[in-house]
C-alpha cells in the first residue's frame, strides 16, 4: 500500500505512522527523520531546514520534494510505503502525483487524523526532553517526572523545546490550517481520504486507523474492477 497520513502537529502521526508501517510491512517515510539527519550532519540542506523548522515554518517544496522522491526510489519502498510529513501542500500533493504516476502507480489512501485545537496544544505545550538523552520524554499531565524536572532515567534536566511553547505551537497550528489542510480537499476528489480520531490510547488509534485503510483499500478495489467491467 502506498498511504499519505495527514494530520495536525501533536496528532500523534509520528507514532501511528510507525506502528501502521510495521503492521502493513511497508517502510515509514518522514521527512522530518531526513531533516534531523542532515542537520545533525550540519550540512547545508541541514542548516537551511534548520532555519525555517525553528520559526515554526515550512522547509521550501523544491527541498522537501527532492529528499523525498529520493527516498522514495529506495528499493524497500518499491512496493509500498507511509509518508508522514510530505506533502504538507497542494503543490507537493501535485509534485507527488507526478512522480507516482510517471513510475506507474498511485496512492492507495490518505488517512486524515483528527484532534481538536486545545487539546494539540496541550499535548505539545506539555512535553519536555531530557538534555541528557532527547529519547527520554515526559510531559506534565500525561506522563510526569518523579521528579519535576528531572529525568527518571538518567537525572539529566527536563527542559521545553522552543517549538513546543504554547506561542510556537499556535504558530505551527496556522501554518498547519493554511498550508496543509487544503490538501485533505484535494485528495478528498480523488476518493482517497479516510478521517479517523486521533484520541485516545495508542493502540486504540492503530485499530481504527487499520480499519478504516482496510475499507478504503477494498471500496478502491471494487471501483476498480467496476471500471474494469469486472474483469
Amino acid at each position: 500500500m502506498r498511504i499519505v497520513l495527514v494530520g495536525p502537529p501533536g496528532a500523534g502521526k509520528g507514532t501511528q505512522a510507525a506502528y501502521l508501517a510495521k503492521n502493513l510491512s511497508i517502510p515509514h517515510i518522514s521527512t522530518g527523520d531526513l531533516f534531523r539527519a542532515n542537520i545533525s550532519q550540519q550540512t547545508d540542506l541541514g542548516k537551511l531546514a534548520k532555519s525555517y523548522i525553528v520559526e515554526g515554518n515550512l522547509v521550501p517544496d523544491e527541498v522537501t520534494i527532492a529528499m523525498a522522491k529520493d527516498r522514495m526510489e529506495q528499493p524497500d519502498a518499491v512496493d509500498g510505503f507511509l509518508l508522514d510529513g510530505f506533502p504538507r501542500n497542494v503543490s507537493q500533493a501535485e509534485a507527488l502525483d507526478q512522480v507516482l504516476k510517471a513510475d506507474g502507480v498511485e496512492l492507495d489512501g490518505v488517512l486524515d487524523l483528527e484532534v481538536p485545537e486545545d487539546e494539540v496544544v496541550k499535548r505539545i505545550a506539555g512535553r519536555r526532553i531530557c538534555r541528557k538523552d532527547s529519547s527520554h520524554v515526559f510531559h506534565v499531565t500525561y506522563s510526569p517526572a518523579k521528579k519535576e524536572g528531572v529525568c527518571d532515567a538518567c537525572g539529566g534536566e527536563l527542559y521545553q523545546r522552543g517549538d513546543d511553547t504554547e506561542e510556537t505551537v499556535r504558530k505551527r497550528l496556522e501554518v498547519y490550517h493554511t498550508q496543509t489542510e487544503p490538501i485533505i480537499d484535494y485528495y478528498r476528489a480523488q476518493g482517497l481520504v479516510v478521517t479517523i480520531t486521533a484520541l485516545g490510547k495508542v493502540d486504540e488509534v492503530t485499530k481504527r486507523a487499520m480499519g478504516a485503510l482496510k475499507v478504503q483499500s477494498e471500496g478502491k478495489s471494487d471501483s476498480s474492477d467496476s471500471e474494469d467491467g469486472g474483469k
